[in-house]
């Protein structure tokens, strides 16, 4: 990683069994560990312990809800691996933004989203509103699979890899570029809500 390289949280939404945002986040996280400006932190909401109640904020937060904010809050930008459940993203996912206010403000937000025939897009439109309020650049390009069981191989690697490595590029590059605006610009002047 060089000295002008952005911290990266790649988040996986889903928490089912059976899902495939660990395959697809894998893809995309060697995708990143290949592009000179991002170093990672895979997130994996399986695996955080966020209580599944949304929060009450007269409360002190449990452990496990402070340990991912500081994650977050070190987080440069961030790329949602999502699928589409019911024409939206998963619960899981918006009980952990919910959870969370000052480490998404003035910072990117990418997506990779994967599911049925839509490939998850509707999903990630959902989301663009979500962050938005959160005060979080989203932007514009996405990586998307469609019909995802059949795009990737036992191997967990895509069967047809020449388009969404190029749309993983063209996320990665974006995701540096307001990564790095966004730094300089808190460092100049920090961010008011």
């Amino acid at each position: 990683m060089n000295d002008d390289a952005i911290n990266l949280a790649i988040i996986i939404a889903s928490t089912r069994k059976g899902r495939r945002g660990p395959t697809v986040a894998r893809w995309f996280a060697g995708r990143a560990r290949a592009h000179s400006g991002v170093g990672i932190d895979l997130i994996d909401l399986a695996d955080t312990g966020i209580p599944a109640a949304a929060p009450d904020f007269t409360d002190e937060p449990p452990e496990t809800v402070r340990a991912l904010g500081e994650r977050l809050a070190r987080a440069e930008a961030f790329a949602v691996v999502t699928p589409e459940y019911n024409h939206s993203f998963p619960a899981s996912l918006k009980t952990m933004i919910d959870w969370y206010h000052a480490e998404w403000r003035a910072k990117p937000v990418g997506f990779v989203s994967y599911g049925g025939l839509a490939g998850g897009l509707r999903a990630v439109e959902h989301l663009r509103q979500v962050f938005a309020e959160l005060h979080a650049t989203t932007v514009r390009d996405t990586v998307s699979f469609h019909n995802v069981d059949e795009r990737f191989g036992d191997d967990g690697e895509p069967t047809d890899p020449e388009g969404c490595n190029a749309a993983a590029k063209v996320l990665l590059d974006q995701l540096v570029w307001w990564g790095r605006a966004l730094r300089d610009a808190r460092a100049e002047r920090p961010y008011a809500v």
